[in-house]
């Protein structure tokens, strides 16, 4: 698809698959304007498009959508602002429940009121699942989600599905799978590299390191979400999206030690924290059928990590 002079808005566009949405948008044409609150995203993230883009920093909870699409119509919306892990949905759900799922069926309920005939991804996640039956994991499998964070996504992916379907709204979802790259300060490569830099000589890494993980990198994450809003039928449906790759937790550490020329001592627990999963392995057979395929090797993706942890921390690998 052509995205030359398309209006697009991506809410949570200073985050962290956000930005990267942004800069993907913005490259292929796209005229993007970003509303986020700057909570837990940053300007920064958005330093090499902050000229090409209409940058509004409003909080979603308190935003009157009809209003505001009225002024500001765009062809199509990227709904990715959210609190993005489990943790916080554990301690606080009521304020999960609010920022995750609360503010999304208000932006449906605008749509339908302004029976909208753009095109509307949102950003849902593998929490759907809870602890899966069977890998790889399709669509087709139990959604069975065991954190609030989990039940507030699926319920939005419910009501795009009802949405949809009743009111003629063009609407899907995105399930992110194990999303590392620039920008993410959290989660399981982040953290390595974070031990790598403290210590040198030994890191502790939980379980014992046959864990697998589909890893996908952020701009594959980020391409997605622009391939199903440009490609898919939008009828509610959801879309399973990972880099179809299968690494252990042995091999991700092993990578990193390699890439910053260290060889500590790796210290495995021996047993997995409660709640991860031995294995987390994706099926991406219905996003690929409409035309997705992940364009960066694990090991490149890496690379690219460890760059931006290196001038972000000013971190040396010597």
């Amino acid at each position: 698809m052509d995205w030359t002079g398309r209006t697009a808005l991506v809410t949570g566009g200073a985050g962290f698959i956000g930005s990267h949405l942004v800069e993907l948008l913005v490259a292929a044409g796209a005229k993007v304007t970003v509303l986020d609150t700057f909570a837990t995203g940053s300007r920064a993230n958005l330093t090499a498009v902050q000229d090409a883009i209409t940058l509004r920093e409003l909080d979603i909870r308190e935003l009157d959508w009809a209003e505001y699409l009225t002024a500001h119509p765009a062809e199509f919306i990227f709904h990715l602002a959210a609190n993005a892990y489990v943790p916080p949905s554990v301690t606080a759900p009521a304020a999960d429940y609010e920022l995750n799922f609360a503010t999304t069926f208000r932006l449906l309920e605008a749509l339908r009121v302004l029976s909208w005939p753009g095109r509307l991804v949102f950003a849902s996640s593998a929490a759907v699942y809870g602890n899966s039956v069977r890998v790889p994991i399709s669509e087709a499998d139990p959604t069975v989600p065991i954190s609030p964070y989990g039940v507030g996504k699926l319920a939005a992916e419910r009501y795009l599905a009802v949405f949809a379907e009743l009111y003629d709204l063009n609407l899907a979802s995105v399930r992110f799978f194990s999303a590392f790259g620039p920008r993410q300060r959290k989660q399981v490569v982040f953290d390595l590299l974070a031990k790598l830099d403290r210590d040198h000589r030994r890191i502790f890494i939980h379980g014992d390191g046959t864990q697998v993980r589909d890893f996908l990198y952020v701009e594959d994450a980020a391409r997605s979400a622009m391939i199903v809003a440009a490609n898919a039928p939008l009828r509610g449906e959801a879309y399973n999206v990972g880099a179809g790759r299968e690494y252990t937790i042995d091999q991700l550490a092993k990578s990193l030690c390699g890439i910053t020329g260290l060889d500590p001592e790796l210290d495995y627990s021996g047993s997995n924290r409660p709640g991860d999963p031995e294995r987390l392995v994706v099926d991406i057979t219905r996003l690929q059928a409409i035309g997705y395929q992940p364009l960066v090797d694990f090991d490149l993706g890496l690379t690219r990590t460890v760059a931006w942890y290196s001038s972000l921390t000013g971190a040396t690998w010597q």
